[in-house]
């Protein structure tokens, strides 16, 4: 008993860990893959770096997109682009209400 009261800080700092840091770190990359599987021709997507563009073609082999911008044509890795910037661009704005006074 007296061994278990020594190690119960150090696994509940490992569970505390787990749940506040590894845990949420994990779901982000699952989500960030699936985004990256689920692209299609004709999307918009900004990248990490904050290139604007639309998706034109895919490279499998090299696991990058091929990207039209107003510079031209450009090969990004798929693990460039951001998800969080690209849903947000693909989104549509909601209308803003009139408001009377």
């Amino acid at each position: 008993m007296e061994q278990i009261q020594q190690f119960l800080p150090l696994i509940l700092m490992f569970v505390v860990v787990y749940f506040f840091m590894i845990r949420p770190q994990m779901k982000k990359a699952k989500q960030e893959k699936k985004f990256a599987a689920e692209l299609k021709k004709g999307d918009r997507i900004i990248t990490k770096s904050g290139m604007h563009g639309k998706i034109i073609d895919f490279s499998e082999k090299n696991n990058s997109v091929i990207i039209e911008t107003g510079a031209g044509k450009i090969t990004f890795d798929r693990s460039s682009l951001s998800m969080e910037m690209s849903q947000k661009l693909n989104t549509p704005d909601k209308p803003v209400a009139d408001k009377k006074k």
